[in-house]
C-alpha cells in the first residue's frame, strides 16, 4: 500500500528529494531506439511506417492507404456507440469549448508618449498534430481536450494519429474526432506517429506542432523532434496528490488516489494529511478497492512502488510540500483548502473540496487534462488555446520617436560593438 513516511516543514526537502527526482524520463537505451525510429521514417517514409505499425502494433496492413481511416469508418462508428456516449461527448464538448473559448486572447495596440505603435498580434498555427494514446486504455477524452482547443484557437488542419489493433481503431475515438470537426486520421501510434508528424512521408504533410500524451517511446520521441516541430511539453508518468484532513471519507480519497494508479504502473499517488489514523483508513480502503476495479493488476504495481502517504504535523504546511512536487492534479480536500489553494503556485490543476474528484477534470469540467508532469508545473501550464495561438510584437515608430530614442540606441549598440545596429538608426537622419 502506500508507503508511509514524516515531513516537516524543515526537513520536507530532504525526505521527497529522492522521490521527485524518481520521475526522471531519461533512459538510454529507449533513446537510441527511438533515433533509429526517427532515422528509418525520415529516410524510407512510407515504407518505414508499415513496417513498424504492422511490428510494434499487432496490424497487418499491406499498404499506405489502409492506415488512413476512410469517411466510411468514420461513419461505421456512429452505429456503434451508445446514445449515451453520443450524450457525454456533446456534453464535454460544450463544456470545454465554453471554458477555453474564454481564454482566448485579444490583439492589442497602443501608443505611447513618443508617438510609436506598439502591439502585439495572436494568430492560430496552420496546423498542428494530435497524439491520442492507445494501447493500455481508450481515450477518446483526449481527442476532445486536444482538439477542441486547437479548433478554438483557428488551426485549419488538424491531424490525429493513434494506435490501431488488428487494423482498427475504437468507435469512439472516431466519433468523438469527427464531433470535434477532425477527420484527417491516421492508425499510427509510437514514435514513428511522432517523426511522421514532424517530417512528414510521401502521403502525411508535417505539421507545425505536435500535442498529446504517450508512452515513454512517444514522449522521447517529441523531446528528440523539438526543433523540427514543436510540441506541447515533455510528459511522464500521470501524477494525484491529495490533501486532506480527518474530516473526509476515506473511501473517497482512496478512490481518487486509485483513478491515477490504473494509468499505468509507473503513475504516482500521493496523500498528505495530518493525522495518521485517517491515513491508516485510506491504506485498508485501497486494499479493499483494489479487488474489484478493472485495472488491479496495474493499479497494484503502481500504488505498491510508487504510491505515498505523507504525515505532517500541521496541515496549514501542505501547500510547501505540493509546490516542491509540483503535481500533475491536486485535490485539496481540508477546512482550510481556500487558504492552502492560494498558496499554490505549482500545480497543473487544483481541485477544490470533497465533490471535485480529478475524474471531473478529466471528462467535463471544461479545462484541458493534459497537464504537466513530472514537476514540470514548476515552469508549465496546461494545454489551452494558448498553445496553438503564436504571439507576433508590432511595432511602427515615426521621425519623431526614433530620434528621440536615437541616443539610446547609440549608445546601447556602441556598449555590444554592433556599429551597424547604431549606424542603421543614425542614417535615417543623415543629411547625405
Amino acid at each position: 500500500m502506500l508507503k508511509k513516511i514524516s515531513c516537516s516543514k524543515s526537513n520536507y526537502e530532504k525526505k521527497l528529494s529522492s522521490y521527485v527526482a524518481k520521475g526522471g524520463i531519461d533512459n538510454k537505451k529507449r533513446s537510441k531506439v527511438v533515433r533509429n525510429i526517427i532515422d528509418q521514417i525520415r529516410k524510407n517514409k512510407n515504407k518505414a511506417l508499415l513496417n513498424y505499425s504492422n511490428k510494434f502494433e499487432n496490424n497487418v496492413f499491406t499498404d499506405f492507404n489502409s492506415l488512413k481511416v476512410s469517411d466510411e469508418e468514420i461513419a461505421n462508428a456512429f452505429s456503434l456507440c451508445s446514445k449515451e456516449f453520443h450524450n457525454s461527448v456533446k456534453l464535454a464538448i460544450k463544456r470545454i469549448t465554453n471554458y477555453q473559448r474564454k481564454l482566448m486572447p485579444k490583439n492589442m495596440y497602443y501608443k505611447d508618449q513618443t508617438g510609436t505603435k506598439l502591439g502585439s498580434i495572436w494568430s492560430p498555427l496552420a496546423s498542428c498534430g494530435l497524439y491520442v494514446p492507445g494501447g493500455k486504455a481508450l481515450y477518446p477524452s483526449s481527442v476532445l481536450m486536444n482538439g477542441i482547443p486547437a479548433k478554438i484557437a483557428g488551426v485549419k488542419r488538424i491531424v490525429i494519429t493513434t494506435p490501431a489493433s488488428n487494423n482498427q481503431l475504437r468507435p469512439e475515438i472516431l466519433v468523438a474526432a469527427k464531433a470535434v470537426g477532425v477527420n484527417e486520421i491516421y492508425k499510427i501510434g509510437g514514435a514513428q506517429a511522432i517523426a511522421a508528424l514532424a517530417f512528414g512521408t510521401e502521403n502525411i504533410k508535417k505539421v507545425d506542432k505536435i500535442v498529446g500524451p504517450g508512452n515513454s517511446f512517444v514522449t522521447e520521441a517529441k523531446k528528440q523532434l523539438y526543433g523540427y516541430v514543436g510540441i506541447d511539453s515533455i510528459a511522464g508518468p500521470s501524477e494525484i496528490l491529495v490533501i486532506a484532513d480527518k474530516y473526509n471519507n476515506p473511501k473517497w480519497v482512496a478512490m481518487d488516489l486509485l483513478s491515477q494508479a490504473e494509468h499505468d504502473e509507473e503513475a504516482r499517488s500521493i496523500l498528505i494529511s495530518d493525522n495518521k489514523e485517517f491515513i491508516n483508513e485510506v491504506n485498508k480502503s485501497l486494499l479493499v478497492f483494489l479487488k474489484s476495479i478493472n485495472r488491479k493488476k496495474i493499479a497494484t504495481k503502481s500504488i505498491k512502488n510508487n504510491g505515498l502517504a505523507i504525515f505532517i504535523q500541521d496541515i496549514n504546511d501542505a501547500h510547501l510540500l505540493a509546490n516542491y512536487i509540483a503535481p500533475e492534479h491536486l485535490e485539496i480536500m481540508t477546512k482550510n483548502r481556500k487558504v492552502l489553494a492560494k498558496k499554490i503556485t505549482n500545480a497543473g490543476a487544483i481541485f477544490m473540496g470533497k465533490y471535485t474528484p480529478e475524474s471531473f477534470g478529466d471528462y467535463v469540467a471544461g479545462p484541458s487534462h493534459v497537464l504537466p508532469t513530472s514537476g514540470n508545473a514548476r515552469f508549465e501550464s496546461g494545454l489551452s488555446v494558448l498553445d496553438f495561438l503564436k504571439r507576433t510584437s508590432y511595432i511602427e515608430a515615426n521621425k519623431v520617436g526614433l530620434k528621440n530614442t536615437l541616443n539610446a540606441i547609440e549608445v546601447l549598440g556602441n556598449s555590444e560593438g554592433l556599429d551597424a545596429h547604431v549606424q542603421s538608426a543614425k542614417i535615417r537622419f543623415s543629411k547625405e
